[in-house]
């Protein structure tokens, strides 16, 4: 095995590329599984022992159970809805990995929803919910609700070519709102389609301080590279101020206890102490009629089990990460300058309830920051400071490992990418030059860079 080793380090010396950083294949430190099975994103950080350890699966279990409509016997895991788009977290995040869109005629978008949001702001500068059918369209309901309505999914084709010559071609989503229950949506609705992400290493994510984030930032493109990040400031409902955002698409969240808690009342119309009111709009009375599982259903032990879990997934390590072709596609993504918002490295801070997550040195490949993709990606819909053009870096950690995982290659934050080739493609505004730089590449190289991707 050291012999094996030490011949690709001589291969990539002879071709001449950089090697990797000491470390660079354990993406997320000390917590890092090695792990190329469907489970490779279920798993418990490696260095969770004894009786965290087993709370862990307490929160796992949880993550994993359906609600149920109210009054059951099933005691505290009752108040399904009344309207919802899955019975349980991991309907969405099937084995804590990445959803996708509808592929087949009759598939439900399950793992897929929809923001909605009329112009204008609350106090704290949160979206306006459509005035009928709220912040989110829930298509599904319990017995004697109506369910609010269902999307019609098309696409249509773009056709290029890269500059060898080769042609390639992009899926463009369209999306119709049908079957809606209470009559038309506002006439000035905003929809934003949005998939479920990988789960692995929010905590560690959530560990990397603001400070270091607000490094990173340079919403004035101050060194006029064409790179402007931003920090999306959110409401922060706990604490009651602004925070940081850094979870979700737009990175609307300011932690994964509020990105839980909202995920609960939003997707399964389940009420927590953070957000105690029911998913209900003023018009929907047969929602608001409706028995509720208790005052909150989700109770804030359980809350904190669910968030104890989601923090203490544990990344997969990176593999062949000494191939001589992975480091030529390694030196390829930073000198198409991939690297400035899919930061490579970071270090997190002291978290004073999780030695587990601290001081680790982490290859998550994101800045959390919000970056303008152009026209071609826009929902056209703000979220706090997020701009309708705007997206949060995700983080490429674990991408090689979805289609084991989840079964599929559907890439972006609605999924419209059949591939990570496709992804690259639809780069836009702050990456529009990057982009163009990958289609200038020879064959090879664009071989490189995509194989350097499916090792993280």
């Amino acid at each position: 095995m050291r012999r094996t080793i030490s011949l690709l380090l001589l291969l990539a010396c002879a071709c001449g590329e950089e090697g990797p950083e000491p470390g660079e294949e354990l993406s997320g430190g000390a917590t890092t599984v090695h792990d190329t099975t469907r489970n490779a994103f279920t798993l418990a950080a490696r260095n969770l022992q004894g009786d965290r350890r087993d709370a862990f699966f307490t929160g796992n279990a949880l993550f994993n159970r359906n609600w149920v409509t109210a009054p059951a016997s099933t005691t505290g895991l009752d108040g399904l809805g009344p309207t919802f788009n899955a019975p349980s977290c991991a309907a969405c995040h099937f084995k804590d990995g990445r959803g996708k869109p509808p592929t087949e005629p009759d598939e439900k978008p399950m793992s897929l929803l929809f923001r909605l949001s009329i112009p204008g702001q609350d106090a704290h500068g949160e979206p306006l919910g459509d005035p009928t059918y709220g912040g989110q369209l829930q298509p599904q309901s319990i017995l004697g609700v109506p369910e609010e309505g269902e999307v019609t999914l098309t696409h249509s084709l773009r056709e290029g070519r890269y500059a060898d010559g080769t042609a390639y071609s992009l899926e463009e989503p369209h999306y119709t709102l049908t079957n809606l229950a209470f009559g038309p949506v506002h006439p000035e609705l905003m929809m934003s389609p949005r998939v479920a992400p990988v789960m692995v290493g929010l905590g560690l994510l959530e560990a990397i301080p603001d400070a270091a984030l607000e490094a990173l930032a340079d919403p004035e493109d101050k060194d006029g590279d064409g790179i402007s990040g931003r920090i999306n400031h959110v409401w922060d409902v706990e604490h009651g101020e602004p925070r940081v955002g850094r979870f979700g698409w737009k990175a609307n969240q300011p932690s994964l206890r509020q990105q839980n808690a909202g995920a609960f009342q939003g997707d399964i119309g389940i009420t927590s102490d953070l957000f105690p009111s029911e998913n209900c709009p003023p018009p929907q009375t047969g929602c608001h009629d409706s028995l509720s599982g208790g005052a909150p259903e989700l109770e804030a032990e359980k809350l904190e089990q669910v968030t104890f879990y989601t923090r203490m997934l544990a990344v997969p390590a990176r593999r062949d990460v000494n191939e001589p072709e992975v480091l030529r596609g390694r030196r390829l993504f930073r000198e198409l300058d991939c690297a400035k918002c899919h930061v490579p490295r970071h270090e997190t801070g002291t978290v004073e309830d999780a030695p587990e997550l601290s001081k680790q040195v982490i290859f998550p490949y994101t800045d959390l920051l919000l970056h303008d993709m152009g026209p071609e990606l826009a929902d056209g819909r703000p979220d706090f400071e997020a701009t309708g053009s705007e997206w949060r870096t995700p983080p490429l950690w674990g991408i090689g490992l979805v289609e084991t995982v989840n079964r599929h290659t559907r890439f972006l934050h609605d999924g419209r990418a059949r591939s990570l080739e496709e992804a690259i493609l639809w780069h836009g505004g702050e990456a529009e030059r990057s982009r163009e730089r990958f289609r200038d590449l020879t064959v090879n190289d664009r071989t490189a860079l995509l194989r350097f991707l499916e090792s993280l």
